[in-house]
C-alpha cells in the first residue's frame, strides 16, 4: 500500500470518530417531565425544553420577576404538554422576550426549578413581510 492510501484511511477514520462523538452530544426537545427524569438520572448533558411563556386570559405574559439589578430574571413557561415550570436565568432578559411566540430553554434542573443557561426566542412577526395597503 502507498503512503498516500494509508494517510487517506487515517484521515477518514479520524473523521468518523469525530462525527460519532458529536452525535452523542446532540439533543432533542423534551418536556419538563422528561427533563426532570433526565436530571435525576445523573445525565450531565444540557437539556432543551420548548414551550411558550405563560399568559393570562387577555394574552399578557405573567410570572416574570426581574432581579433588582436587572442582571437575572425568572419566568413561568408552559411546555408542549401543558406543564408549567418556573425557569431561572442568570443573565439579563433578552430583547423581545415578552413578544416571543415560542421559547427554547437550554439548561438543567436545580432543586425545584429549571435553570436556563441559554434562551432561544422565536418571533415570526419580526421576519414576516409587512403588507402594503
Amino acid at each position: 500500500m502507498k503512503k498516500s492510501h494509508i494517510f487517506g484511511i487515517v484521515v477518514i477514520a479520524i473523521a468518523v470518530m469525530i462525527i460519532a462523538s458529536t452525535v452523542g452530544d446532540a439533543s432533542s426537545y423534551v418536556t419538563f417531565k422528561e427533563a426532570k427524569e433526565l436530571s435525576q438520572g445523573g445525565d450531565k448533558k444540557m437539556i432543551h425544553v420548548v414551550g411558550q411563556l405563560k399568559k393570562d386570559a387577555a394574552g399578557h405574559v405573567v410570572g416574570i420577576m426581574e432581579s433588582p439589578d436587572k442582571l437575572s430574571f425568572s419566568f413561568v413557561m408552559v411546555d408542549n404538554d401543558g406543564q408549567e415550570q418556573k425557569v431561572l436565568h442568570n443573565k439579563p432578559m433578552p430583547q423581545d422576550f415578552m413578544r416571543s411566540e415560542q421559547v427554547v430553554i437550554i439548561g438543567k434542573y436545580g432543586r425545584k426549578n429549571f435553570i436556563a443557561d441559554q434562551i432561544l426566542l422565536k418571533c415570526p412577526s419580526k421576519y414576516e413581510e409587512q403588507k402594503v395597503k
